[in-house]
């Protein structure tokens, strides 16, 4: 059973790479992340947070609007280039748990989430569009780090769900 906390959040600065692509082809925005670290360290900064997977739009029947990502420094000096674009966590309240578990129980995790939220009457920043469900701030965050943990199974994911104002 999951918690869910609603919480205010500040603007985060952020690097990503952002791809349209089907629920089989996750690998295509993940297997990019360690290319983020090195594009950073190119240019002086580090990531200053966990990965992150920030949904953009979403129909889930056919394509998403995927990006992969880290925040970053607030102070660095940095400017899109090639399929890295630079952009921001935006401001505001969040919905949030965090599962322990296997990536693969997320879609289970994000549909108690919904309706948790649903129920207490919290309406997301999101609307309808021909390409699906956009959102202003749907995230996963990757809390647990592979190399010293490698069974997925024991990795912890922040899911964190903008509001509406």
């Amino acid at each position: 059973m999951n918690s869910y906390r609603v919480e205010t959040r500040p603007e985060v600065p952020t690097v990503g790479i952002t791809e349209t692509i089907t629920m089989t082809e996750f690998g295509k925005v993940a297997d990019r992340l360690s290319e983020l670290v090195g594009w950073l360290a190119e240019r002086g900064t580090h990531p200053v947070g966990p990965p992150f997977f920030r949904y953009h739009v979403i129909d889930m029947t056919t394509r998403l609007v995927v990006e992969g990502g880290f925040p970053v420094p607030d102070d660095a000096v940095l400017a899109s280039a090639g399929d890295v674009a630079v952009g921001v966590i935006p401001a505001g309240r969040y919905v949030t748990t965090v599962h322990h578990g296997h990536p693969d129980q997320l879609v289970d995790v994000t549909g108690a989430l919904l309706s948790w939220a649903a129920a207490e009457g919290l309406p997301f920043d999101r609307h309808d569009t021909d390409a699906g469900d956009a959102w202003a701030g749907r995230f996963e965050f990757y809390l647990t780090d592979p190399a010293e943990q490698p069974e997925m199974a024991e990795w912890d994911t922040e899911l964190a769900f903008k509001l509406a104002d």
